[in-house]
C-alpha cells in the first residue's frame, strides 16, 4: 500500500517552480493505492487532492481491497502507523499480518502505545518489509506507462480519468500475462 501524486497540468511544479512562473499554490490529485505485490494488479484506490495526510485513506482503501482480494499480509509505509489501523486489519478484517514501521512521534526512548504498535517495535519484520519497494515500482510503472500528468480539466473529470487509468493499468497487466 502506498500513495502517489498525479500533475495536474501538462507542466511539472519543478520546471515551474524553477523557472520562476508558479505564482500560486496548486493542489493535485493524490491516489492511494492497494495492490498486490506479485502482479502489480490494483485492488483498491482512493483519491484526494494534495498535499496531505495519507493516513485517512487507510480505512477506505484496505476495506475496498479486501472485498476483492484475499489479503494475508498488509505491508505500508510509516505514514499510515497507527493502532486503529492495526486492529482494524487484523481483527475486524482478517488479515493476519500488518508491517507498518513505527513512526516515531517522542523520543525513541519511549515505548509504542498499543498492543500491535509495541509488537512492531519489539520484534519489526525487516525481512519481509524489504519487499515493499514493489509498492514503489507499481508507482512508477504506472507513472511511466501512463505518464504522470492528468488531461482533465474539473475535478469531476480528473477523478473520471484517474479510475480509467487504474483500470487501463489492470488490464495492461492482465493482457500482458494472458
Amino acid at each position: 500500500m502506498d500513495a502517489t501524486g498525479l500533475e495536474s497540468h501538462h507542466v511539472s511544479r519543478y520546471f515551474l517552480a524553477r523557472q520562476g512562473r508558479m505564482k500560486q499554490f496548486r493542489r493535485f490529485p493524490k491516489l492511494t493505492l492497494v495492490y498486490h505485490h506479485a502482479s502489480y494488479l490494483i485492488a483498491a484506490v482512493q483519491l484526494r487532492y494534495g498535499p496531505c495526510n495519507d493516513a485517512p485513506d487507510f480505512l477506505p482503501a484496505v476495506t475496498q481491497a479486501v472485498q476483492h482480494l484475499p489479503i494475508d499480509r498488509l505491508l505500508a509505509d510509516a505514514a499510515y502507523d497507527a493502532e486503529a489501523h492495526h486492529r482494524l486489519c487484523r481483527e475486524k478484517l482478517g488479515i493476519r499480518q500488518t508491517v507498518i514501521p513505527i513512526n516515531p512521534r517522542s523520543p525513541k526512548t519511549r515505548r509504542a502505545t498499543g498492543r500491535y504498535r509495541r509488537q512492531m517495535q519489539q520484534r519489526f519484520p525487516r525481512q519481509t518489509y524489504r519487499q515493499r519497494w514493489h509498492a514503489e515500482s507499481v508507482n512508477s510503472q504506472h507513472k511511466r506507462r501512463l505518464g504522470s500528468a492528468l488531461r482533465a480539466r474539473t475535478p469531476a473529470g480528473r477523478q473520471d480519468e484517474c479510475f480509467f487509468r487504474i483500470v487501463t493499468h489492470d488490464l495492461m497487466i492482465l493482457r500482458r500475462v494472458a
